[in-house]
C-alpha cells in the first residue's frame, strides 16, 4: 500500500513537471488569457455561503425520493400480489420497468433542465410523482395494466430528481468546494435504499399497501411547495442575468429570502455554449471511462444490496421482516459517513494540488510563469481520483468477506461491519467520478449526471438479474469473490482516466475557446 502511495506521489511530480514544461512550449493567447476559466478563483456571489448550503440541502431531500420510491415498494410486492391476484413475477415486472423508465427518464429531463432551468424541472417531476402516486393509492386491484402504467409514470417523475439535484450543485459551485457539497447532496440518494424497505415494511404492516403511495404523495407535495415558495433558480445563465428580479414566478420563489444579493462583475462567468443532445457526451473518450468506472462500482453495490434479504434469512433464520430491514441501515450508514467524508476529502485533494501548482509557478526564475488557470497545467484528474485505488482495494476485500462470511454463517455483527464498509467505499468512488464529470463538462451537469445513471442502471440491472441464479449455481461465497473481481476492474479504468484524461479536457477546453472567439 506504501508503494502505491509512493506510486501515486511520483506520477503526481511528474506530470506537474510534463504540463508545466508543455505550459512553456505553447504560445498564450491574450484573448484566451483574458477570458474567464473554470479553474479560476470563481464566486457566484449571488448566494452566501450559507444560502448554498441550505439548497444543496434540500436538494438533497429532493434526491431522495428516486431511490426511495424505487425501494419502499419491496416490502409489500407479496401483499400486492395477493390483491391483484397475479403472481409475484408479474408484480416484479412493474419494478423492472421502474428500473428502465429510472434510467431513461433522466435523459430527458436533466437536459431540460439544463437550458430551461433547475427550478421549473424539479417542480414538474415532483408535482408528476405526488399525481401518479395519488392514482397508486386508489386504483382498482382488477387493474393491473394501470398499476403497470403508473409505475412508469411514478418513475418518470422521480428518477429525474437526482439528475436535476447535481445540476444545482453544479450551477452553485466551485470546483474547489464542489466535493463537500455533492457529498451533502448525494446523502439523500444514496440513504433512500437504505431506509426505504424499513418504512414500506412499516406503512404495510400497520396500515396496508396502499398507505406506502399516500406517504410518497404527502411527502412529495410537501417538497413541491418548498421549491414553489422558497427554491431559487440556480442555473447560471439565467441567475446571472441583469434581468433576473424580472422574471416570472416560474423562476422566482414567491417568498425570495435567498439568493437577493445581485452578482458582481467579477461573478459574471462566460457563456458555455450547451449542446441539447445528452448523448454527444458519449462522444468524449475521458467522459466514458469515467461513466465505466462509476457504473461497474453502481452494479457491485446493487448486487450486494439486492442479495441481502436473501441470505440473511437463509444464514440467519431467527431474523424476521422488520429486523431484516434494519439490518439495510448499515450499508446505508456506510454510504451517509462516506458522503460527507469523501466530500470534505475530495476538496481537500483540491486545495492540496492547487496550492502545489502554485508553488511550482512561484519557484520558476527565469522561465516562463505557469499560469495554473489554463486547464493543461493543471492535474485536475489526479487531484480528483488520487485516493479513489485506495477505495476500490477496500471494497474488493470487504465485498469478498461479506458472501463467504454470510455462508459460513458467522456472527452477524462481521458482514454488518462489511457492509458498513461496501456502502462506505463504494458511495466514495462515485461521489469521486460524478464530481469529476461534473467538472469536465460545464454547463451539462444535469445531463452528464443523466448519462451517468443511464449506464449504472443499466448495468446494474444486468447485475440484480443474474446474482441469485448466481447464488444458486455456485454459492453464495463464490458470487461474492466474482463479484469482487467485477468490482477490481475499475481499478485500472481510474488509472486510465489519471493518464489520458488530461489530454481530452484540455482538446476540448481550447475547442470551447475557439468558439467563443469566432
Amino acid at each position: 500500500m506504501l508503494d502505491t502511495q509512493k506510486n501515486f506521489d511520483r506520477n503526481d511530480t511528474k506530470e506537474s513537471d510534463l504540463q508545466a514544461i508543455n505550459a512553456r512550449n505553447v504560445a498564450s493567447d491574450e484573448a484566451s488569457a483574458s477570458r474567464p476559466n473554470p479553474l479560476a478563483s470563481e464566486e457566484m456571489s449571488r448566494f452566501t455561503k450559507n444560502e448554498k448550503w441550505f439548497i444543496v440541502g434540500f436538494t438533497a431531500f429532493v434526491g431522495f425520493f428516486s431511490p426511495l420510491t424505487a425501494n419502499i415498494y419491496f416490502p409489500a410486492i407479496p401483499t400486492i400480489s395477493q390483491a391483484f391476484g397475479k403472481s409475484t413475477e408479474l408484480i416484479n415486472l412493474t419494478v423492472t420497468m421502474y428500473i428502465v423508465l429510472q434510467g431513461m427518464a433522466p435523459m430527458l429531463w436533466g437536459p431540460v433542465s439544463d437550458h430551461v432551468g433547475r427550478r421549473p424541472i424539479s417542480a414538474a417531476c415532483l408535482l408528476i410523482l405526488s399525481l401518479s402516486c395519488v392514482g397508486l393509492a386508489r386504483v382498482s386491484t382488477s387493474d393491473y395494466w394501470l398499476l403497470m402504467l403508473l409505475r412508469c409514470l411514478q418513475a418518470t417523475g422521480s428518477a429525474s430528481t437526482i439528475a436535476i439535484g447535481a445540476g444545482v450543485v453544479g450551477d452553485i459551485s466551485t470546483r474547489a468546494e464542489r466535493g463537500g457539497f455533492f457529498g451533502l447532496f448525494t446523502v439523500g440518494p444514496m440513504v433512500g435504499p437504505a431506509i426505504g424497505p424499513v418504512i414500506g415494511g412499516l406503512l404495510s404492516d400497520h396500515l396496508g399497501w396502499r398507505s406506502i403511495f399516500w406517504f410518497l404523495c404527502i411527502s412529495a407535495s410537501v417538497c413541491f411547495i418548498v421549491i414553489i415558495l422558497f427554491q431559487p433558480e440556480t442555473l447560471r445563465p439565467i441567475v446571472e442575468s441583469n434581468k433576473y428580479q424580472e422574471l416570472s414566478l416560474i423562476y422566482r420563489p414567491a417568498i425570495p429570502i435567498i439568493g437577493q444579493r445581485a452578482p458582481s462583475r467579477n461573478a459574471v462567468h462566460s457563456q458555455v455554449k450547451v449542446p441539447k443532445n445528452p448523448f454527444r457526451l458519449f462522444l468524449n473518450v475521458d467522459v466514458d471511462i469515467l461513466l465505466a468506472t462509476s457504473a461497474v462500482v453502481c452494479a457491485v453495490f446493487y448486487g450486494v444490496v439486492s442479495t441481502i434479504s436473501s441470505l440473511f434469512v437463509v444464514a440467519y433464520p431467527s431474523l424476521n421482516q422488520t429486523t431484516i430491514g434494519l439490518c439495510f441501515l448499515a450499508i446505508g450508514g456506510g454510504m451517509t459517513f462516506g458522503s460527507v467524508i469523501n466530500g470534505r476529502v475530495l476538496d481537500i485533494e483540491y486545495r492540496r494540488f492547487r496550492g502545489k501548482i502554485e508553488a511550482l509557478r512561484s519557484a520558476e526564475k527565469g522561465a516562463q510563469s505557469l499560469d495554473i488557470s489554463r486547464e493543461e497545467n493543471f492535474p485536475l484528474e489526479m487531484a480528483r481520483l488520487r485516493v479513489m485505488p485506495l477505495y476500490v482495494i477496500l471494497m474488493v476485500a470487504a465485498c469478498a468477506g461479506n458472501g463467504w462470511c454470510i455462508q459460513r454463517r458467522v456472527s452477524i455483527a462481521v458482514p454488518l461491519i462489511l457492509q458498513f464498509i461496501v456502502g462506505y467505499t463504494s458511495i466514495s468512488l462515485m461521489n469521486g467520478v460524478s464530481t469529476l464529470m461534473i467538472d469536465l463538462v460545464p454547463g451539462q451537469s444535469s445531463s452528464v449526471t443523466a448519462c451517468n445513471n443511464f449506464i449504472r442502471c443499466s448495468l446494474s440491472a444486468v447485475i440484480v438479474s443474474v446474482v441469485e441464479p448466481l447464488i444458486n449455481a455456485i454459492g453464495m461465497g463464490w458470487t461474492y469473490i466474482l463479484l469482487s473481481g467485477i468490482c477490481l476492474l475499475s481499478l485500472p479504468l481510474i488509472y486510465l482516466a489519471i493518464r489520458v484524461g488530461p489530454r481530452y479536457r484540455v482538446k476540448r477546453q481550447r475547442a470551447r475557446e475557439l468558439e467563443q472567439t469566432e
